[in-house]
């Protein structure tokens, strides 16, 4: 048998996918669909206390837990979960994608809310991701939360479309993933795309911006 270069070779399989959805006692024409993704290492669980707590409590919010997980330490008592490597980046941007649309889908039929009453949230690691959902699948979202997050590589360049969701973006001035000064250009890689886009930068390091609260309250207020 000869050692010859190995083929990679491709195939798909099955894979069940989970979210949490909390609705209120109530809810009306005002009422969003709050689609949120976690960061890398955490769960859905913790997303949708930060979520629910960042948006209010007449809103709907569906938290996604992410494809990958795997053990926090050496105990395996702890799991977390991620959205992807920079190894077979298109398939984890794919998957990302149909995961987003059906969850906006499905959760946004059993509630009633249509498209132009759902936002979609992400916490560090899946904002880039966001982003490219939005860029992709205009219409399917009437905002998008970025928070502590950044933007696609390819953003200027890539296969993307006009994004026509408006866009809230969240940074934190002492963020050791995305440092300050990167972060301050992202308003404007945001606008190459997105007309309407709303940037702020909070003090901290890289940390859910649960203090941002008020700025959420008044940008959700304009799309409901």
């Amino acid at each position: 048998m000869g050692f010859d270069t190995p083929r990679n070779c491709t195939f798909t399989a099955r894979l069940d996918c989970h979210y949490l959805l909390d609705t209120p006692e109530e809810t009306d024409s005002k009422t969003l669909l709050v689609v949120a993704l976690h960061g890398f290492g955490s769960n859905p669980e913790e997303m949708l206390r930060l979520t629910a707590n960042l948006v209010g409590a007449r809103h709907v919010v569906a938290s996604v837990e992410g494809p990958n997980q795997f053990y926090l330490g050496e105990t395996m008592d702890a799991v977390g979960y991620g959205w992807g490597t920079n190894r077979n980046t298109g398939s984890s941007v794919r998957l990302h994608h149909e995961m987003v649309q059906h969850v906006l889908n499905h959760a946004g039929r059993e509630c009633g809310i249509p498209p132009e009453r759902r936002v979609l949230v992400g916490f560090s690691q899946p904002v880039s991701l966001n982003y490219r959902f939005a860029a992709t699948c205009p219409g399917e979202v009437r905002g998008v939360i970025g928070l502590c997050g950044g933007v696609p590589g390819n953003w200027e360049d890539g296969p993307f479309r006009q994004v026509t969701a408006s866009v809230l973006h969240i940074a934190r001035s002492a963020d050791q993933y995305y440092p300050r000064a990167a972060a301050l250009s992202i308003p404007e890689r945001l606008r190459l795309r997105a007309a309407d886009v709303e940037f702020h930068m909070l003090d901290g390091p890289h940390r859910f911006p649960s203090k941002a609260a008020p700025e959420v309250a008044r940008w959700l207020g304009r799309l409901a």
